[in-house]
């Protein structure tokens, strides 16, 4: 009985080792006399205990290995409690510097001060140069907004303000031309004409900021709300002329004149601080489905147009021969007047010579007279005697 209440003393002592697998031998060690303080970890059990190795400890928790011992293995990094007190700043940690620590000191100047304030200092004057001095272009105006509230223009050159954020600046050229193409691309746009006909219109607008303060605050997009009036004004004047003035010359320059008046007139009433130079048609064509219909169309209508054309002419002209004769006769009336008998006949020899001067053969019935004339043998004589002649004296 003593025997085994011997036995199991050794055993609740820690001589065994079915205590604690870190090396214990089933009893942690006692506080240090007069300290107050946990054991720690890695401290070898008393006697050298022969329990399992700790693999935390170093040298591999072999029992009484010193770090660089003969039996201790090369160490790879520190200890969770090495890296907890390092994080705590306790002894050991480094001083805050180690795994875990705040942040590092700044080098110190040579006289032993920080460079802190120095550097504060500069970013301070950087700061306060970027946001109190701007400098504007010759095209370019500033809006000033004082904690969120409109305070003034400023023109080209350069403006002093408070730093941000008391004081900020939107810069915006307000000079140069701005040029939107309605639509966009190859997109089609069909509008309505007077005469109940489709056009695809392509449009472009060229405007300007002529009030940035109105162009800032009083609209949301006014780029948007351009292109939505020009639309508007557009498909107004397009349906106040037919198809035909809308694809023309001089039609197509009353409507751009129209759509830039009508923009105007709007973009004044909402106080957009917008200045339209100009709206230019680029394209009036028919749409795409019907552009080869309305090519026929159109070629047969240039053909009626033609003979139409060729028709007022040949009347033109078979009207002047016809008053030119009548006023020929009104003279040869004049004369006919004045001496009757005599102007009777004069035109009656005129109009046998022209209607006997192109025929060959003539047959008259009068007594004593031959009544077959061969007037083309006569003609060749008549044109062959000039030239025997001087045949003749020549040999």
């Amino acid at each position: 009985m003593a025997g085994d209440k011997d036995k199991a003393g050794e055993n609740a002592g820690g001589n065994s080792t079915s205590g604690s697998p870190w090396g214990n031998g089933g009893e942690a060690p006692g506080p240090a006399e007069g300290t107050g303080e946990a054991p720690r970890p890695d401290t070898p059990p008393p006697g050298g205990g022969t329990g399992p190795r700790n693999p935390w400890l170093p040298g591999g928790g072999k029992p009484g290995a010193r770090p660089g011992g003969p039996g201790e293995a090369p160490r790879r990094g520190p200890s969770l409690e090495d890296l907890f007190r390092g994080r705590s700043g306790a002894p050991g940690g480094g001083g805050g510097r180690g795994f875990g620590g705040g942040m590092p000191r700044l080098p110190q100047r040579p006289d032993g001060r920080s460079w802190l304030p120095a550097i504060a200092g500069g970013v301070a004057l950087i700061w306060l140069g970027l946001t109190t001095a701007h400098m504007l272009g010759p095209k370019e105006q500033g809006i000033v907004v004082t904690l969120g509230k409109y305070s003034r223009t400023i023109g080209p050159g350069v403006s002093l303000t408070l730093p941000w954020p008391i004081e900020s600046v939107t810069v915006r050229d307000v000079t140069s031309i701005q040029r939107n193409t309605i639509p966009e691309g190859e997109a089609e746009k069909l509008m309505l004409t007077s005469d109940q006909n489709l056009v695809d219109i392509s449009y472009l607008v060229r405007w300007n900021i002529n009030d940035l303060k109105l162009y800032t605050f009083q609209l949301a997009d006014p780029e948007a709300t351009v292109k939505e009036v020009a639309e508007a004004a557009m498909r107004a004047s397009i349906a106040e002329v037919p198809l035909t003035d809308a694809m023309g010359g001089a039609g197509r320059a009353l409507i751009e004149q129209n759509v830039r008046a009508r923009m105007q007139a709007v973009l004044d009433t909402y106080r957009a601080g917008v200045l339209i130079q100009g709206v230019e048609i680029k394209k009036a064509d028919p749409p795409q489905k019907v552009i080869d219909a309305f090519q026929k169309v159109t070629a047969a209508q240039q053909d009626a147009q033609r003979e139409m054309s060729n028709a007022q002419a040949w009347a033109q002209q078979i009207t002047a021969r016809a008053q030119g004769d009548a006023a020929a006769f009104d003279k040869v009336y004049e004369q006919y007047k004045l001496a009757p008998e005599v102007t009777r006949r004069r035109m009656y020899y005129e109009t046998m010579e022209r209607v006997l001067s192109n025929n060959d053969k003539v047959i008259m019935a009068a007594p004593g007279v031959n009544s077959y004339l061969p007037l083309p043998e006569l003609r060749k004589k008549a044109q062959a005697a000039p030239g025997a002649a001087p045949a003749e004296g020549g040999n």
